[in-house]
């Protein structure tokens, strides 16, 4: 039946110029709390030529009080680790989250196991460029075949190249900024 209905997702997301699905029944209190990002997919300027300097980062995701998504995230840019922290509004239709403002147009889990991985994608526009990412979070600073199966179909799915995904180097230095 997860086969089944996955296929289905896949099948209207990889169509052209289809929007990522919505995943039903995700709970944002789900999402909480620290993750790996491990893989990622963009098609961002400039990624295909950085994808190999990149390190793992971290992310930890809480709830504000008043019900906004609050991403705190050690991103590795150009030989280098920033930390940022972002605030996410509930769009009105179903678990999706934005702040145009901070060129977030969309924040979105399109896949979970609820427990160990999580497959988020972002679509931005940041400095007059327009772009989107496939990010493979992960509970742990490793991940299991699953949630790179998972990926790698929903990275591909979405139209990624092979040269636009990236499965990032096991240094943890950065991650650990997030945690701290």
């Amino acid at each position: 039946m997860r086969a089944v209905l996955l296929t289905a997702l896949l099948a209207v997301a990889s169509r052209p110029g289809a929007q990522a699905v919505q995943l039903g029944r995700l709970d944002p209190k789900q999402l909480l709390g620290s993750w790996y990002v491990l893989a990622v997919a963009s098609s961002e300027k400039g990624f295909v030529a950085e994808k190999a300097t990149k390190s793992i980062e971290g992310v930890v995701v809480s709830l504000t009080p008043e019900d906004k998504l609050r991403v705190l995230s050690s991103r590795h840019r150009l030989e280098r680790c920033d930390l940022s922290v972002m605030e996410l509004l509930r769009q009105d239709a179903g678990w999706v989250f934005e702040n145009p403002s901070l060129g977030v147009l969309e924040y979105r889990v399109l896949g979970t196991d609820f427990q160990a991985y999580a497959v988020v994608f972002t679509q931005l526009e940041l400095e007059d460029e327009a772009f989107s990412t496939v990010e493979l979070y992960s509970r742990t600073a490793w991940a299991g075949q699953e949630a790179m199966q998972q990926f790698a179909k929903w990275s591909r799915g979405l139209g990624f190249l092979s040269q636009q995904r990236a499965q990032l180097q096991t240094d943890l230095t950065c991650a650990q900024k997030a945690f701290q």
